[in-house]
């Protein structure tokens, strides 16, 4: 059962238990009951200051209903913010009180707000068809570099580890001891060039993209501008929000952005690509690379 569906069992069993409350704790259960949202996201002295009672009255309405105290009742409810099952200014009047909960309060709300934050930036400009273009692309070409310097280099040998336990034919670049335009060499039309750089944009990314192009080579980009040199050049562009209250960007979104293009490239592929996945986790399995549950 998830977080939602538990919270939601909370509320159906404050109102089974209605009438045994007493006044007091009826007003409490009222404001909870339209007011579900706000348990998750307040002390029991703001929600109690909400509803026009004391702070002991929530503490002694949730006992009733079968719980330790205010934040054993509470905690279903905060997990349902966390699991995404709360509207986003719900989301940030929790992260608010987090924000005041000590020395590194304020930071730890100011990432994990940014962090939601680039990704609902990120997916609101990007459609389903936009995906399933550059999906498609991917599935019918010949061969995938995936080019990425910095951290996005890490991203793009994420991505193409992925990829690799269903496909073949996919290159994280540059190979060590090579540079991303040796790697593309003899790319040409039937291949697709999957490159991601955000501002400072890296010149051997930019330079990599122009060649490619030249070469007939399908382009992918990702950055985080529309006005970016790549997403330009690119003839399925995307761009991802990367704000973050430290000194690099965040990765969070770019590798969100890639998770979902994968899984769109494994929906619009034929059934043989289940197969490879099985058979590349069995071999796995026969290897020994995993431990067995005993």
């Amino acid at each position: 059962m998830n977080q939602t569906n538990v919270s939601q069992t909370v509320l159906d069993r404050l109102a089974g238990e209605w009438d045994s409350l007493t006044p007091e704790a009826q007003k409490a259960a009222r404001y909870v009951l339209e007011n579900p949202a706000d348990v998750g996201v307040s002390t029991v002295r703001e929600i109690a200051e909400a509803a026009n009672v004391k702070p002991n009255t929530f503490v002694r309405m949730a006992r009733q209903v079968g719980f330790d105290g205010y934040e054993d009742f509470r905690a279903p409810f905060r997990e349902a913010i966390r699991q995404g099952g709360v509207s986003f200014p719900d989301r940030a009047r929790w992260l608010q009180g987090i924000s005041r909960s000590g020395e590194l309060g304020g930071l730890y709300a100011d990432m994990i707000g940014s962090a939601v934050r680039n990704i609902e930036e990120t997916f609101a400009t990007i459609s389903a068809d936009d995906l399933k273009a550059a999906a498609e692309a991917i599935w019918s070409s010949r061969q995938v570099f995936t080019l990425g310097v910095g951290v996005n280099n890490a991203n793009a040998r994420n991505f193409t580890y992925l990829a690799s336990t269903g496909m073949t034919q996919f290159h994280a670049i540059p190979r060590p001891g090579s540079t991303a335009v040796d790697d593309l060499a003899w790319a040409d039309g039937r291949d697709v060039l999957i490159a991601m750089t955000c501002k400072p944009y890296r010149t051997e990314v930019i330079e990599a993209v122009q060649i490619a192009r030249e070469q007939g080579v399908t382009v992918i980009g990702i950055s985080d501008s529309p006005a970016s040199p790549i997403i330009l050049a690119a003839q399925h562009g995307f761009t991802v929000a990367v704000d973050t209250p430290q000194f690099f960007p965040s990765s969070v979104s770019t590798i969100a952005l890639l998770e979902t293009l994968l899984s769109f490239v494994i929906s619009v592929a034929s059934d043989e690509i289940v197969e490879r996945v099985e058979k590349f986790h069995l071999r796995r399995h026969q290897l020994g690379i995993y431990q067995e549950d005993r």
